[in-house]
């Protein structure tokens, strides 16, 4: 972020969704900030191609389904066990899925709660006493769609209105304690989210059209940014934040 110095020498972030899209926008941006990662994601073709370009920082690349809250933990521990500490939590990994509500499989709808909004939570409990020690901060990513309903979207809105409150829950929990919590909302980016998602039949389009905004698509670097920075100390402000960078989806 212009003008605003992020400095992140001599510490240590997780990042999860690390291997494409925003995860490796945030991954790029923190190691640029100076900061040791571990890069958490289920792609570990995509890892290995989000380490390559980070310039030969350091980096530990961990593959895990975070459907799985033991998962979750395990990713915690061995990031502390290889930097000794961990001074940022940035749940970025995320899943999306169209479908009419009705249709919807209960397979679907518990998954995109598990990575949405579970994994977070779990994450986030496994972190929290490290974080604690080193004065860290946990970023999550929410969305938009947090705050307007969305047309065939009921999971994604479920999730991400989730992650918006359950990041305000936790920093009011620890708002005596040296850790600030925040997320960030954006609004559609050009990611690979939705790769391989077919668009199911007989959807009125102009109900999309709602949702999709007058000012195009939000810059994934930009929304990196902003994650890099509410992890860094120059977010020192920040706690209980639900920042909105959509652009001004949410505006009206």
């Amino acid at each position: 972020m212009s003008g605003i110095q992020i400095d992140m020498t001599g510490k240590a972030a997780l990042v999860t969704g690390a291997a494409s899209g925003l995860g490796r926008a945030t991954a790029l941006k923190l190691a640029e900030a100076g900061s040791a990662l571990c890069l958490v994601d289920v792609n570990a073709a995509g890892l290995a191609e989000t380490a390559a370009m980070l310039g030969g920082g350091e980096a530990l690349l961990h593959t895990a389904d975070l459907a799985d809250p033991d998962a979750c933990k395990a990713a915690v521990a061995v990031a502390v066990e290889r930097f000794g500490r961990l001074d940022a939590l940035c749940n970025v990994a995320g899943i999306f899925k169209f479908a009419h509500a009705e249709q919807l499989t209960r397979e679907d709808w518990d998954r995109i709660i598990a990575i949405n909004l579970s994994a977070p939570f779990f994450l986030s409990q496994a972190a929290i006493p490290h974080l604690l020690e080193a004065n860290g901060a946990i970023v999550n990513v929410a969305s938009s769609a947090a705050f307007i309903g969305e047309s065939y979207a009921s999971a994604y809105c479920a999730s991400k209105a989730g992650i918006a409150n359950l990041t305000k829950a936790l920093a009011m929990e620890y708002s005596r304690k040296p850790i600030r919590i925040n997320a960030v909302a954006p609004g559609g980016m050009m990611t690979n989210i939705g790769n391989g998602m077919q668009m199911p039949d007989n959807l009125e389009y102009d109900l999309i059209q709602r949702f999709s905004g007058l000012r195009g698509l939000v810059e994934v670097e930009d929304v990196a940014a902003l994650i890099a920075m509410l992890a860094s100390p120059a977010g020192r402000s920040y706690h209980g934040a639900v920042l909105s960078i959509d652009a001004g989806i949410t505006a009206g």
